[in-house]
């Protein structure tokens, strides 16, 4: 049952609390605050600018997001693949920036505090961009996969 306790009269208005009783015993914020899911495999997207491999801000902060979630769990494995789209350059040139965009990726995951051993770094460059005869201007990003679990 909710009580009412007034707090005080103000202007002839009292102004009063609605609440419910107290637990017998309060619990501490780690007992309330738990996330079992911090230690599972992540997937995420990084994108870029046409023709460029330097990470945006939007990339560094979903790095350096992932890495802190993952603080404390057993890293296995880190997969990053770079990708391009077929909208200019030639193939080589499409592989060539897959490649830079894989690596500036894997660098700055590293470079976070992942496991530089459990990592696969591949670059696809502009194959499959075109699906059903269209170009897919969403090929310019980089795909990561990380697992982890517990320790």
């Amino acid at each position: 049952m909710k009580s009412i306790i007034p707090l005080s009269v103000v202007g002839g208005l009292t102004l009063a609390l609605a609440g419910c009783a107290a637990p017998a015993a309060y619990k501490s914020r780690s007992d309330l605050v738990t996330d079992p899911a911090a230690c599972t495999a992540k997937r995420f997207e990084v994108y870029f600018d046409q023709d460029q491999a330097r990470l945006t801000t939007a990339a560094r902060e979903a790095i350096s997001l992932t890495a802190t979630q993952l603080q404390g769990c057993n890293v296995t494995k880190v997969q990053v693949l770079g990708l391009a789209d077929a909208r200019s350059g030639t193939p080589a040139a499409n592989q060539s920036l897959s490649e830079r965009r894989a690596r500036s990726v894997a660098e700055a995951l590293a470079g976070a505090g992942l496991p530089p051993p459990a990592f696969e770094v591949a670059a696809a460059g502009a194959d499959g961009a075109v699906v059903n005869g269209v170009n897919d201007p969403l090929r310019r990003r980089t795909e990561v996969v990380i697992e982890a679990a517990p320790h």
